[in-house]
């Protein structure tokens, strides 16, 4: 299909939005053209959420003018938003995993229509059409919680796309994907903007958005900091922008000679997960663990802890065993580990800050039976300032927090019980430019501490900047092991793909 002819698709001026005394937004302005991707950018708090509530009809302007297709909109609405075709895809894509593909596609589209009765054969027609419409093939009939999460994503795009969207906002539409998952979406929007769909393009990785974005928005405490074309921002620009401030990613230091073993894995096997895995940690090393979806890197990560019981092999810390598939026999023989979903797995979200930090060592302050509440709390206040959690109120719930915040504080909480060392699933997923290099240099600290970090990821440039060595794993096994200053992220990037 040819390119659709180019206009102004949303048009916003002077869009205010206070929460109390609290000015989330101030006096922004912002475009957005037909068949164009804009990256918009920013620290989280820096006001990108309220934008897109704003623009989707969540939430209402304390002040200015939005205007869709040429229309100036008031009291606008999800409906109304949705009708004028701004389609919003969050983070959990808010499909029905229960239902079928063709199912999910064609849901929005004849609730709108007003039909009486649901029309499968329409919905077969439609979802089928969407979906040739971007060159992928997904079994109509499968149910949505089987499919892969790349598929996942499809599926909510083509509802989207069913729904008639115009703009297609895309909030953190790769934190989940492999390297070739990311590459086969980036094509889509591409196609997508040869037919005049817009994209609105909201991410942490950096690389990623402006390869496929025309223009960049960069907001920073409610206000836009930097806006213009893709071509004239690279990462280091806009993490300046995003922050107020140059965030450098320095080298991982040497291992000091000498270093003793810490932790030795031994021919760790787990039937469809990992086969025959061995590796050494030293003292003051960051081990990378990387490999695509499926690799069977998570599994690894989860054994190393005691959450998935081996079926054989061995792992010994600072030369004696402990039991496998036993997470307070791991815990107590000095292994820690912050899993990749601090939401579901790694944090109290309603309990407080504090709590969260201290929960790792309720038995180091039992007083006679009680707990010393207030060197409970001293303890949790510091690792809070040693770690530069902005938290205004430690006894706020964890759930108040950014991401990048939150991951602070389950780091925190391990940190608190000295481990010898300490397993990073994901460290920096979801969490902001400033926050993630933040992290990379609490890791790096950690390791000239002595401790032994293992970092299990798939973001390319975490590895490089942080790891001594990268293991590879495909399909349960390690397959290569490199050195972290011995490859660049294309070479790294081949070698995980091949």
């Amino acid at each position: 299909m040819a390119a659709a002819t180019h206009g102004a698709l949303v048009d916003m001026r002077g869009v205010t939005k206070r929460y109390g005394g609290v000015t989330a937004l101030d006096g922004v302005d912002f475009t957005v053209n037909a068949g164009e991707a804009v990256c918009l950018a920013g620290e989280n708090g820096s006001g990108k959420s309220t934008l897109i509530k704003i623009l989707s009809g969540v939430e209402q302007p304390t002040a200015g003018t939005i205007s869709i297709n040429g229309t100036k909109r008031t009291n606008l609405n999800p409906r109304v938003s949705a009708a004028a075709g701004v389609m919003v895809i969050f983070q959990d894509f808010s499909l029905f995993p229960n239902m079928s593909v063709a199912e999910n596609i064609a849901f929005s589209t004849q609730l709108g229509e007003n039909r009486r009765l649901f029309d499968r054969g329409h919905a077969r027609r439609l979802a089928q059409s969407v979906l040739e419409r971007i060159g992928v093939d997904i079994a109509l009939d499968a149910r949505v919680e089987s499919l892969p999460v790349a598929h996942k994503q499809l599926v909510a795009i083509c509802r989207a796309l069913a729904s008639e969207a115009r703009l297609i906002i895309m909030d953190e539409p790769t934190t989940a994907l492999t390297e070739r998952e990311v590459r086969s979406l980036l094509a889509i929007i591409r196609r997508l903007k040869e037919e005049g769909v817009a994209v609105l393009f909201v991410s942490h990785k950096l690389a990623e958005v402006l390869e496929v974005c025309e223009k960049v928005f960069v907001l920073r405490n409610g206000k836009k900091v930097a806006e213009g074309p893709a071509t004239e921002f690279d990462a280091a620009s806009l993490t300046r922008h995003m922050t107020g401030r140059d965030v450098p990613e320095a080298p991982p230091s040497a291992v000091t000679e000498g270093s003793k073993t810490l932790l030795e894995v031994e021919h760790l096997s787990k039937d469809g997960a990992f086969d025959d895995v061995s590796f050494a940690l030293k003292a003051g090393e960051v081990l990378g663990v990387s490999g695509l979806l499926g690799s069977g890197r998570t599994s690894l990560a989860k054994a190393l802890f005691g959450l998935v019981a081996p079926d054989s092999g061995a792992i010994r810390l600072d030369g004696e065993a402990f039991a496998l598939g036993d997470p307070i026999a791991a815990a107590s023989a000095g292994i820690g580990y912050v899993p990749e979903d601090r939401l579901t797995e790694g944090l109290f979200l309603t309990q407080s800050i504090a709590r969260n930090i201290a929960v790792g060592r309720l038995d180091a302050h039992e007083r006679r039976g009680f707990l010393d509440l207030g060197a409970l709390m001293a303890e949790a206040n510091d690792w809070l300032t040693r770690l530069k959690v902005k938290a205004p109120d430690p006894q706020a719930p964890v759930r108040s927090l950014s991401g990048g915040n939150q991951q602070r504080v389950a780091l925190a909480r391990w940190l608190s019980r000295a481990p010898r060392v300490l397993v990073l699933n994901g460290p920096s997923v979801g969490v902001d430019v400033g926050s993630k290099a933040d992290i990379h240099d609490i890791i790096r600290d950690l390791a000239r501490s002595g401790i032994g970090v293992i970092v299990i990821s798939d973001d390319l440039p975490e590895l490089l900047a942080t790891c001594h060595r990268i293991l590879v794993m495909k399909a349960g096994r390690v397959v290569d092991e490199i050195a972290g200053n011995s490859v660049t992220e294309d070479e790294l990037a081949h070698r995980l793909a091949s």
